[in-house]
């Protein structure tokens, strides 16, 4: 198995947070996701592409949702190939953790993961804009 994670403290509330991690046109604007399509419900899937590989469409399945503290993206093949990205909220005073991993494991993970672009750069792109638009929605007017 290999993974990629991060973690940010943000200066907003969960409900907050989740409300910009659960909103498509939210997770469209500077997070390095591109294009998003489906619903952010238990069950359902998803389809995004991302700016770090534009070429390639991700068809995910929302395989956990328990609002406002963890949803989880799948995707995969069985044994042969599968990803998991899971996003965890923390309440933390009048803050929230926000932590972020992409786990990767099957039996083609040494070949595919040879060939894939770093994956940091685009996670941190992503944790900044969720936490830029959740304390931008939780300033006082």
């Amino acid at each position: 198995m290999k993974q990629v994670s991060i973690t940010r403290d943000i200066a907003a509330r969960p409900k907050a947070v989740w409300r910009v991690l659960t909103d498509p046109d939210s997770l469209t604007r500077d997070t390095g996701i591109t294009r998003f399509n489906g619903a952010l419900a238990d069950g359902q899937r998803i389809i995004l592409q991302a700016e770090v590989s534009e070429e390639r469409t991700f068809n995910l399945v929302v395989t956990e949702f328990d609002a406002p503290r963890r949803m989880v993206w799948s995707s995969g093949v069985g044994r042969v190939f599968r990803s998991e990205r899971v996003f965890t909220l923390t309440p933390q005073g009048d803050g929230t953790r926000f932590e972020m991993t992409e786990r990767f494991s099957g039996l083609l993970l040494p070949f595919i993961w040879r060939t894939m672009p770093d994956l940091n750069p685009s996670f941190e792109q992503f944790a900044q804009a969720i936490a830029a638009q959740a304390e931008g929605a939780s300033a006082p007017a």
